[in-house]
Order: C-alpha cells, then sequence, then structure tokens
C-alpha cells in the first residue's frame, strides 16, 4: 500500500500530546447535505454499460492482464453536466467464471492498476472462482489524474519552525497552493472523494454483470468498502477488509495516531539496524535515532538534487520511510537506501519506496493529464498525482476546516503535539493536515451516516502491530458497522496481513471462494512468515 498508503510494534497510543490538536481542529462547521440517493437521478444509461476488455497500454504491463473502463457522472446530483472514464483492470479466472472480485489496495491515491501489474502474483490463487478485477479511482492514475501542477505551492510547506513561526504567511502559501491544484486537476476535483468513489464502484458491480459486490480492500480500501456498505447494503456480496481505516476520526486524530504508530516501526528498525555493522547511523542506538532527525532536517534545509533536476527534501525521504516500515522484509533494502543517502548523498534507491512500481508504466515525463472526462495515457499522469489525490480525497472526506484566526492562534502549540508524536514524522503528518486548508469543507456523509450496515456478514481484518490503522481501529469501526462485521485479529506486525501471514491469506481466500468465515474475534498467530516465501506458493 502506498503512503498510505497511511502508513509496527505498538499499537496506537491516545497520548495527551493529541488533545490540543483535537481541540484545536475537532470541532466542525456545520454538517454539508448528504449526497443524493442514488434512486434520485435517471442513471440508468450508466447501469447498462458492459466492458469492453482488451489489452492495457503500456510496454511493461503484463500480457494476461486485461484493461477496460467504465463512464461514470462527474456529478450524479446533476448526470447530464459531464462523464469521465473509470479504468479498469482484471486477471482472468483460471476455469469457467461468471464472477468477479474487486480490489482497492490503498491510499487515498493509490493507482489500483500499477499495483495489481506490480504485485499481483500474491491475488493469483483467486483467479481459482474470480476474474481479479482493479480500477483507478476517479482523480487517479488514468481515471481524470488531479495533480497541483509543476510549480507546485505545496511542496515548500514542511511544517518547520518558520513555518510555525509566521503562520499568516503559511496560510496564504496554503491557499495558494490550493488554488493551485485546483487549476492543475481540472473539473474533476470537487466530485472527488469517497462517497463519488463508492457510487462508481457500484456502475462497475454492474457493468461486470454482478448481482452483488464481491470485494478486498486494503488500508484505505476498507473507508471504501465500508461507504459502499452504507450506500447500497443490498448489493454486497463478499467484503473482505483488511487494515481498518477509522470512520469516526477527524484528520487531526489520525495525524496523531499515525506519527504515532509511524515512530514505534521507526524505533523498531532502528533496533535492527544498529545491531547491524552496516547500520549508516551506527550501532549506538540512541544516536541513531537522533542521526535520523539531523538527516531529515539537513534534506530539508539543503535537499538533494535527483537525475530529473528535481529536489529531494527531508520530507520527501519521510514519505520513503513510511512505505519502507511497512514490513520488516523491506528493512535490508531501506538500510542500503539510506546508507546511499547518507554517504552518497544518492537518493535513487530511497526514492524507490515512494513510488512503488511506478517504473512499470510512467515515462520520465512530466504528465500532461487526460482529455476532459477521458482515460489518460500512462505516460501522461502527472509524477505528483499520488500525493496530490491523497490530499484531495481525504479534504474531501473531512468536514472540519477551522478558520484562519483559530489556526494561526494555535499553530505553534499543534506543532509541538505533532512533534512530540514523532520528532520525524510529525512535521510530515501536520503538514497532511493542513492541506486542507483553502479546500472546501469536506462531505460529513461518513462520520454520520456510515454505521448500523444492513449487509451479508463482512470479514474486517486487523494487525495488532499495524502502525498506520492501528487495530482498535478495527474494534471501533466493526462495532460501528454492527452485527454484519466479523473481526479476525492478526496477531503480527506491518501493515494489513494478507501479504504477511499465511493464516490471513487462507483465512481471507476461504471466505472469498467458498464463503467460510472464522467466528467472530478468531485469530492468526504471528507466525513471522510472508505469504509469498511459503513452500508451493507460485502465485
Amino acid at each position: 500500500m502506498l503512503a498510505k498508503l497511511c502508513s509496527r510494534s505498538a499499537v496506537r497510543r491516545c497520548a495527551g500530546t493529541g488533545v490540543l490538536a483535537l481541540a484545536l481542529l475537532g470541532s466542525a462547521l456545520p454538517a454539508t447535505a448528504a449526497p443524493a440517493a442514488p434512486e434520485d437521478p435517471d442513471l440508468t444509461r450508466f447501469y447498462r454499460q458492459k466492458v469492453a476488455w482488451g489489452a492495457c497500454p503500456g510496454p511493461e504491463m503484463p500480457k494476461d492482464l486485461q484493461c477496460g473502463k467504465v463512464t461514470v457522472p462527474l456529478d450524479y446530483a446533476r448526470p447530464d453536466v459531464g462523464t469521465l472514464d473509470i479504468a479498469l483492470a482484471r486477471y482472468r479466472a483460471t476455469g469457467a467464471s461468471h464472477h468477479s472480485v474487486v480490489l482497492n489496495f490503498g491510499g487515498p491515491g493509490g493507482a489500483g492498476i500499477d499495483e495489481l501489474a506490480y504485485d499481483g502474483r500474491q491475488f493469483m490463487d483467486l483467479t481459482n472462482g474470480y476474474d481479479v478485477v482493479t480500477f483507478d479511482p476517479r482523480g487517479v492514475g488514468r481515471s481524470s489524474p488531479v495533480s497541483c501542477g509543476d510549480d507546485d505551492q505545496a511542496a515548500g510547506v514542511t511544517g518547520s519552525d518558520a513555518d510555525l513561526a509566521h503562520p499568516q504567511a503559511l496560510l496564504r502559501q496554503l491557499r495558494r497552493a490550493a488554488a493551485a491544484c485546483a487549476r492543475s486537476s481540472g473539473a474533476v476535483l470537487p466530485y472527488i472523494g469517497t462517497v463519488n468513489a463508492s457510487r462508481d464502484l457500484d456502475v462497475i458491480r454492474q457493468a461486470l454483470g454482478e448481482k452483488k459486490l464481491n470485494y478486498l480492500g486494503f488500508s484505505y480500501g476498507t473507508r471504501l468498502g465500508a461507504v459502499y456498505a452504507a450506500q447500497f447494503p443490498h448489493q454486497v456480496g463478499r467484503m473482505a477488509l483488511d487494515g481498518v481505516d477509522t470512520l469516526t476520526e477527524s484528520l487531526a486524530e489520525q495525524g496523531i495516531a499515525g506519527a504515532q504508530g509511524q515512530q514505534a516501526a521507526l524505533d523498531d528498525f532502528l533496533d535492527w539496524c544498529a545491531a547491524n555493522t552496516g547500520c549508516p547511523f551506527g550501532q549506538d542506538r540512541r544516536a541513531a535515532g537522533d542521526e535520523v532527525v539531523r538527516l531529515v532536517r539537513s534534506l530539508d534545509r539543503r535537499p538533494v538534487t535527483t537525475e530529473g533536476g528535481d529536489p529531494f527534501s527531508g520530507q520527501d525521504l519521510v514519505a520513503a520511510l513510511v512505505q519502507g516500515l511497512y514490513s520488516r522484509t523491506s528493512w535490508p533494502t531501506l538500510e542500503r537506501a539510506l546508507t546511499s543517502v547518507t554517504r552518497d548523498g544518492d537518493p535513487r534507491g530511497i526514492m524507490a519506496f515512494a513510488t512503488p512500481g511506478a517504473g512499470l508504466t510512467r515515462s520520465a515525463g512530466r504528465g500532461r493529464g487526460p482529455a476532459a472526462g477521458g482515460l489518460a495515457a500512462p505516460e501522461d499522469v502527472p509524477p505528483d498525482n499520488l500525493r496530490a489525490a491523497l490530499m484531495a480525497i481525504n479534504c474531501a472526506d473531512d468536514p472540519d476546516r477551522p478558520g484562519a484566526a483559530r489556526i494561526a492562534g494555535d499553530l505553534r502549540r499543534l506543532g509541538a503535539a505533532y512533534e512530540e508524536a514523532s520528532p520525524v514524522f510529525g512535521r510530515y503528518r501536520l503538514t497532511q493536515l493542513l492541506m486542507c486548508y483553502g479546500r472546501p469543507k469536506g462531505t460529513s456523509f461518513i462520520r454520520d451516516r456510515v454505521k448500523d450496515v444492513d449487509t451479508a456478514r463482512m470479514l474486517l481484518v486487523g494487525t495488532r502491530g499495524d502502525p498506520a490503522t492501528p487495530y482498535p481501529w478495527t474494534v471501533e469501526t466493526a462495532r460501528r458497522l454492527g452485527p454484519s462485521a466479523v473481526v479476525l485479529d492478526n496477531k503480527g506486525d506491518g501493515h494489513t496481513g494478507y501479504g504477511s501471514s499465511v493464516c490471513v491469506h487462507r483465512r481471507v481466500d476461504d471466505f472469498l471462494l467458498y464463503g467460510s468465515l472464522p467466528a467472530n474475534g478468531s485469530s492468526c498467530p504471528a507466525d513471522g512468515k510472508e505469504w509469498s516465501a511459503i513452500p508451493g506458493r507460485t502465485g
């Protein structure tokens, strides 16, 4: 999962440092109106589509991966004002199949097609009974990708002491950043977000010929699945949610939780690294932690230049660390990449963590984006799409927008709260939170309406040592969704369980393929084995 791809070792601690941030940013303005019910507008023409599958564009795409599209309304309340295309990809079932399972890999902002092309092997068991389908949500990847443009005003916002010391200047820069994103993103930006992505998902279901949606969602994909269950409860088939997102906590609360969890994962990595003679931060564990902070601050002051001529800053390094810390199997590669940065000033290795799989389908050019409403060619996806989409979707899903005076008055204390949560990840998380300033207030639908769903039973997987979606969120979301939610407790570490636990992998596959649910509250051991390393697993 990409930088949120949300975010290991410790379950989230609700430290007192979060109280200030919650008091500052937790009080919403009046709630926006709930989206129109899907039966209100005439959507008949969208629900009569069938997918025409063909070869996927891009020289390095797997030959057996097929691509297609569906067309959806730009605005579901006014379907005649415009449309956009949603890009799809699938691996065909190995036998006679009349059904599909749809995957969302997380983000928000993660491109499903790139992810399935890059790491589809672990899902091949599902082709025993399904076509395995994924998509690029609206605003993401090939589906009308959003961008903040080459002159990205947001890139200079780091949550630094200088930023916090001049709040009015910072807020002006944030307003300019929001305006730049609006100019570069086109017509789709006001209609981005999970509520509309869920409605797109229902059009995809119908176009695939399915009466009910079979679905596997990871991290942010669990938020999308939960919203779908609330909007279309009677269309829910077999739904599995792994790395369960919160439905109730504000972005401020999520930022504190994320910074704490990622700091715990970094501490585990440094314990391991300092025991190795090749650790770029030395063998003194306490000093190693200080060295990481110094490296981030140094790169923020004086970024290094990449091969493409772009600056690589400390916050770029933090974004890469988020990805590199998701799984212990990445740690040796992460250690080598950090050695290249610290000793040679070479960021190429660490940059690979920030954009996993991007080399499959992206050119080195600056993306131009699509024609209005049409699919973008792989080489035209803007290079900042992941970050731009993450900000746009999270802000569209969050109704909290405190005013300038309130933010300016408490910005220093807010910065201190995030810094206390993590000296490495605090600024990064604070910046993500501040990026919603200057954007329209998001929907209250998720916080107010996604609960007590009347659906078929769903499988929710929570991992005890997950730094990005802490285990208590699984319990909280299951309680909120109601009796339909069945919880599987994964005792291991890492972000999500399907790719890192043999037990979780088998339980999820058994449910999706055969309808076999574990008992609510059952668990998987911390076996420490990656699914892909198990003998006989060839994908």
